[in-house]
């Protein structure tokens, strides 16, 4: 069984951990969940491509998977994501996130993987985008 991700907004980081509380959604603003979808291995190298970023740069972004709950080796945690995501996202159309899903399956992490499932994913990812930006920010909630 693999771990589940939960993508959602809030607009900020006390109302992202309240939506968190008790390992439960009750997202007002709309939950996008995936199994599989580690935003620690996918989202790095997307915004990269999508903000003509180095994955190192958009690594040094203090919002890049920031711990934001605490929480033991078994979880669940609550990361932030960063709004330069949020907003490439939102901006992105279909043809270029499913260019950055491409990219990502020529990563280690990402090959061998269907880009066109990983773009689904991001069109996904960037309609909630679009809902949050720019009053509310993206969160990830990981649970094994």
């Amino acid at each position: 069984m693999g771990n589940i991700y939960d993508y959602y907004a809030a607009t900020d980081d006390t109302q992202a951990l309240v939506l968190f509380e008790g390992d439960r959604m009750a997202d007002p603003f709309g939950t996008l969940g995936l199994k599989g979808a580690d935003p620690y291995l996918i989202l790095g190298p997307v915004e990269a491509h999508l903000t003509g970023m180095s994955e190192q740069q958009v690594e040094t972004d203090p919002r890049f998977c920031e711990l934001l709950n605490d929480s033991d080796t078994e979880g669940p945690w609550l990361v932030s994501l960063t709004d330069s995501l949020r907003d490439a996202l939102a901006a992105a159309s279909p043809e270029r996130l499913l260019e950055a899903a491409t990219a990502w399956t020529h990563t280690e992490d990402g090959r061998g993987q269907d880009p066109g499932l990983m773009a689904d994913f991001l069109e996904r990812l960037g309609e909630l985008a679009r809902d949050a930006a720019p009053g509310r920010r993206l969160y990830c909630g990981m649970s094994l």
